[in-house]
């Protein structure tokens, strides 16, 4: 893989692109960069297969670990942070590698980001009720109307989306689409190169399977029960982390661990086949490789 100033790792979950990001960093002296939601948070790092504590000692990681679950990150907090580590970086002289499986991140990296004053609550609610009232396809042909452009972008189920686009429509007049296509990337043009990181499905789901087993070994149901402890908001984004609520339910003697294991594999897979989706209508551009080894070579 050349060499950029900037190179952008992405694909769904275990695909194998926190080894590759650090096999590439130690090759490059580079520093790498978190871009997946959920690895933000200090109280996840089993959960969500955070970088092991050999691996931060073998490159810089940044933005790995740095929220408490009661905060909610959302996509320009973020971004900001992530803006002034790029530019710490590049002071440096460094290369930098940013990996993860948040779609939105790298849009807002590479394309922008709106900033869009906080919708009010009166406007979401009643956005969301309209939403669960006639469901996706009424919908999306409702936030066609105002915004054709975001109703057509966005990918299928991707209701977090959808409504934000309805919400920003209903509470500014003015479409998200227009307001996106008048911000400026993060990354200038030239500046960075990206990867998607697409293994064979099947390869996908026996990783995770695998990766499932090996989070309960290092103290998955311990995590979980730290985090329930502190009576957190459910609807805290950290809360809604992969394994959280299965494990949650089996803690409180709701369902058996057997159980709990099932609909996290579940839940993972299905997580994992919406990432790709998303990789696959939005970076349609970005090369693709089904392993590191397509993209360095052997070890």
């Amino acid at each position: 893989m050349s060499a950029a100033p900037v190179t952008l790792i992405a694909g769904p979950t275990a695909s194998g692109k926190s080894a590759l990001a650090l096999r590439l960093a130690r090759a490059a002296g580079g520093e790498i960069v978190n871009a997946d939601s959920m690895q933000v948070y200090a109280d996840l790092r089993v959960l969500t297969a955070r970088p092991s504590s050999e691996d931060e000692a073998a490159a810089p990681h940044h933005l790995f670990g740095v929220a408490d679950a009661a905060e909610a990150w959302s996509v320009g907090r973020w971004l900001r942070a992530a803006t002034v580590t790029l530019a710490e970086i590049a002071g440096r002289g460094r290369p930098a590698i940013v990996v993860g499986g948040t779609g939105l991140y790298f849009r807002a990296l590479t394309q922008g980001l709106a900033e869009v004053a906080g919708v009010p609550a009166a406007v979401r609610a009643k956005v969301q009720a309209l939403y669960d009232d006639i469901g996706e396809a009424a919908f999306r042909t409702r936030l066609a109307e105002v915004d054709p452009a975001a109703a057509e972008r966005i990918a299928a189920a991707d209701r977090q989306r959808l409504t934000r686009a309805y919400e920003v429509f209903a509470a500014t007049g003015r479409p998200l689409s227009a307001l996106q296509a008048r911000t400026s990337p993060a990354l200038a043009a030239g500046s960075w190169r990206g990867l998607v990181l697409e293994p064979p499905r099947e390869a996908i789901h026996a990783r995770c399977d695998l990766r499932l087993e090996a989070m309960l070994e290092a103290g998955a149901l311990e995590e979980v029960a730290r985090l329930i402890g502190r009576g957190l908001d459910a609807r805290l984004p950290a809360m809604k982390a992969l394994g959280v609520a299965p494990f949650a339910a089996h803690l409180r003697g709701e369902i058996g661990l057997d159980e709990a294991v099932a609909r996290t594999r579940q839940d993972t897979r299905r997580y994992a086949k919406r990432q790709a989706t998303w990789f696959r209508n939005q970076a349609p551009d970005w090369p693709r490789a089904r392993s590191a080894e397509e993209v360095i070579g052997d070890p």
